[in-house]
């Protein structure tokens, strides 16, 4: 007996499979990232709306859940073409979607970080996206176990004056304790741990040094693998 789903998905990655088709990798509410085979996917019918970013109505069908499957997809929302006028969106897309490809596994359901991507893909026209990216990046890492701790300081337990991260722990380390250690700590930008403070182009880039390390020696390194180039560019143009 046939197994089979009905989803929305957000187009996370399209890879050519034979002359026509395309294996087409979703981010979806309840399956989480799911892979299936798009008949034709390659095709005019299909090409502006298997577009990384794009969202989906999916329908999955195989004869056994273990299967590759097949796709029918019908487009929702062209998030892709707000960024194809903007370079440096249109290359934080790429990262976003590098990112998600490349840590999450398989058919694991992600429900919250799927809707912070959503929320962070309906804001691509927003002059403070690479500030909504660098959140997203943090809450990528908490939903896969490896969560910043920016509650108190690692050393004393207060919670006033938190200006350090700990690059061991991963915790937030107060002005006074840090102080003797401040070559050896990441700066702490205060828009990621209070809700009120604006963001600057220097804070969100320090946001993003915190993460990408994380990122390095959690996630990646012990997989013998390194970052996507395509995060590595997105933040060097943010840096120019």
């Amino acid at each position: 007996m046939a197994v089979s789903w009905e989803d929305e998905g957000i187009v996370i990655a399209v890879r050519r499979f034979g002359e026509h088709d395309a294996i087409v990798s979703l981010l979806t509410e309840t399956q989480g990232r799911h892979v299936g085979l798009v008949k034709g996917g390659l095709g005019r019918k299909h090409r502006g709306i298997l577009q990384p970013g794009n969202v989906v109505k999916a329908s999955w069908r195989a004869r056994l859940d273990e299967h590759l499957g097949t796709y029918t997809v019908e487009g929702v929302h062209s998030y892709a073409a707000l960024a194809l006028s903007n370079a440096e969106q249109l290359s934080g897309l790429s990262a976003l979607c590098a990112m998600i490809e490349s840590t999450l596994p398989e058919r694991e359901p992600h429900a919250e970080l799927h809707e912070r991507t959503l929320l962070l893909l309906e804001n691509l026209g927003n002059t403070q996206w690479p500030a909504y990216y660098a959140r997203w990046e943090l809450a990528l890492l908490t939903d896969m176990g490896y969560g910043l701790d920016l509650s108190s300081c690692a050393a004393t337990g207060g919670r006033d004056d938190l200006i350090y991260v700990s690059p061991k722990s991963g915790r937030a380390v107060s002005r006074t304790a840090g102080g003797p250690y401040a070559g050896k700590l990441f700066p702490l930008p205060a828009f990621i741990h209070q809700d009120s403070a604006l963001p600057t182009t220097e804070e969100i880039a320090q946001s993003l040094a915190i993460t990408g390390y994380f990122f390095e020696t959690r996630v990646f390194h012990p997989q013998k693998h390194e970052l996507p180039a395509s995060r590595t560019r997105f933040v060097v143009r943010l840096k120019s």
